[in-house]
């Protein structure tokens, strides 16, 4: 089974404190919090038992000029090796 660790390094995700630029908005956010999750995917198709998968929830703070850490506007988002989303919408900056 793989583990949160593989999911990090394969995913190339930042760490807590590293700051991420928006490859659509071109908007800078710092990742203030990191998660072990377990995700849902599609239930095994022989037996219709639920399956879980090792993932990676990161939360994300805009940084603009002046604003304290934590304070406007957040958001979240989980990670899995199935699929590429990190680095189709993210590039690290710091």
């Amino acid at each position: 089974m793989k583990d949160f660790d593989e999911v990090t390094r394969e995913k190339g995700l930042p760490r807590v404190g590293q700051e991420v630029r928006s490859k659509k908005y071109g908007t800078i956010w710092r990742v203030m919090e990191k998660k072990e999750i377990w995700t849902n995917i599609e239930p095994d198709p022989k037996t219709g038992e639920t399956r879980m998968l090792p993932a990676i929830y990161l939360s994300y703070w805009q940084v603009k000029e002046g604003m304290r850490p934590g304070v406007g506007k957040m958001m979240g988002y989980e990670y899995t090796l199935h699929d590429n989303t990190f680095a189709l919408n993210w590039d690290i900056v710091t």
